[in-house]
């Protein structure tokens, strides 16, 4: 792999807008595997690519354990039973975001007319 293809922990840092603790916890839990030299660290295509990735999955609401499993079936793509596992964690995870979108609605129903009945009551005491 030539050096420009690799880029330091601190520009990993700031390409993905994220803490040196949440790479290096990343990494702690072998979700990335940086290329060591001496304390450097240093990261190619292929961690950036799995940081994208992980990034994405807990934007999407995954544990770090499903993300551990996306990204095997990233690595070892093209297998049905690959594909399969991952529909069934995509339906589950589409579920959870379903009930969360639901249980905000309600909340934001709820406050709105709690809003409007203090907006009431003040308009009464002028």
């Amino acid at each position: 792999m030539s050096d420009e293809q690799l880029i330091s922990f601190k520009d990993m840092c700031a390409r993905f807008d994220v803490t040196p603790r949440t790479l290096r916890y990343y990494e702690y839990i072998e979700l990335l595997r940086p290329f060591k030299e001496g304390r450097a660290r240093f990261y190619g295509p292929r961690e950036i690519a799995r940081m994208t990735l992980i990034l994405r999955g807990r934007r999407f609401g995954f544990s770090l354990e499903d993300i551990r499993q996306w990204l095997l079936i990233y690595e070892q793509k093209g297998s049905r039973e690959q594909y399969e596992v991952w529909l069934e964690m995509a339906d589950r995870q589409l579920g959870v975001l379903d009930q969360q979108i639901s249980e905000l609605q309600t909340a934001r129903a709820d406050l709105e007319a709690l809003r409007e009945t203090a907006a009431k009551a003040l308009t009464g005491m002028s």
